[in-house]
């Protein structure tokens, strides 16, 4: 729990940073995490409060970039659907599988995304500018944001990063509008796992209260300045803060 006075306000700076960065290039989540486990939290208790308190931020990131997420309803009506089904089953799974399956997993999963973080560019680069006019692959786009989204329920840190890359993969469109997407089915998983770990999981609400409106009004903000400044910098940022949360929690799970 919240005890030292200096606890909340570090969560309302992370979680403005937080709905700031996952609005600009992905990972914010990356952020909170360690921040909550520094309180005290354990790994499991921390990863459900996380998850429940970025949703609120994605609502910020998606109304600011709405204008860009028109033009294409197949294409928003299948992959929301997608990840709305795949959200369910991935907290599910946490609710389910023992906490020592988590506590293995959880390194794996913020180290892959640590690293899908820093190639990021990379891979757009092997991937070539997208044409607007191209047809989607559409079964490579439903289902990679299927299973992004059972990771997303499971453990939501660097959903976003996923989602975006899925999206370039297979998706035809320019970075602007796709990732209104991104943010738009991050606002979908979101409020799929909010609902579900706000009546079956052990989510600290007082943390919540402190990161929620704060992330919104990042994810604001982070919405209007995703197409004005340079990702890089805040992208690898995450990229080493993650990468050293997969390393601790590695060794302390080994240990």
């Amino acid at each position: 729990m919240l005890t030292e006075w200096f606890e909340p306000v570090v969560l309302v700076v992370v979680g403005f940073l937080s709905g700031a960065i996952n609005a600009i290039a992905g990972g914010g989540s990356l952020l909170v995490f360690p921040a909550l486990l520094a309180t005290g939290m354990t790994p499991l208790v921390a990863n459900v409060t996380n998850s429940v308190a970025q949703g609120p931020g994605f609502v910020g990131a998606a109304l600011s970039q709405r204008e860009d997420l028109g033009g294409n309803r197949p294409r928003v009506v299948t992959t929301s659907i997608a990840a709305a089904v795949g959200s369910v089953l991935g907290c599910v799974l946490l609710m389910v599988l023992p906490g020592s399956v988590f506590d293995a997993v959880v390194p794996v999963l913020v180290g892959l995304s640590a690293l899908l973080m820093a190639f990021q560019n990379t891979i757009r680069r092997w991937l070539g500018n997208p044409d607007p006019t191209a047809p989607d692959r559409t079964t490579m786009l439903t289902v990679g944001i299927f299973f992004a989204s059972i990771y997303g329920g499971y453990f939501g840190g660097a959903r976003s990063v996923i989602f975006i890359a899925i999206l370039v993969l297979a998706a035809n469109d320019t970075m602007r509008r796709l990732n209104a997407l991104k943010s738009w089915l991050g606002l979908i998983g979101s409020a799929v796992t909010f609902l579900v770990y706000a009546l079956i999981a052990p989510v600290d609400w007082v943390a919540v209260l402190m990161l929620a409106p704060t992330t919104v009004l990042g994810g604001w903000v982070g919405g209007k300045l995703a197409q004005r400044i340079p990702a890089t910098l805040l992208r690898y940022v995450v990229v080493v803060i993650a990468a050293g949360v997969a390393v601790y929690m590695a060794m302390d799970w080994l240990d």
